[in-house]
């Protein structure tokens, strides 16, 4: 388990490190985008929790996109990625929804994300 963190994740830069941090997630186990970008096409599953264009597809592919050119974490060349989701339908400020949330390695898993961690971490206690 690796977790990967943007730049500019969270309310605030180093927020989701000190969350992490809080959550007593080893240091060795958070990786810059940096650090992790290049893995994503060696990745059985990854799991995006709260972020939407830090993830999104269109930062690399779309030229009229808001966003075009911003870093992001290439999340959609894993083999599968999980998205967590509140609901369908949120933009972020990228104006637009993320095209990773319609491609075919992807799944998008609504509700709220502790308690949608909380009932993955439970399924995969029982095996």
């Amino acid at each position: 388990v690796k977790f990967g963190i943007h730049p500019v994740a969270g309310r605030m830069p180093g927020q989701l490190n000190v969350l992490l941090a809080e959550a007593s997630v080893p240091y060795d186990m958070v990786f810059e985008m940096e650090e992790i970008n290049d893995e994503f096409d060696k990745v059985d599953v990854t799991l995006v929790i709260g972020a939407s264009d830090t993830v999104s597809s269109a930062a690399e592919d779309d030229p009229n996109c808001s966003i075009y050119g911003m870093p992001v974490l290439r999340v959609w060349k894993s083999n599968d990625v999980v998205v967590l989701k509140r609901n369908l339908g949120s933009t972020g400020y990228a104006g637009m929804e993320n095209p990773i949330l319609f491609k075919d390695n992807t799944e998008v898993l609504l509700g709220d994300a502790y308690d949608s961690c909380e009932a993955i971490r439970n399924k995969l206690a029982e095996k």
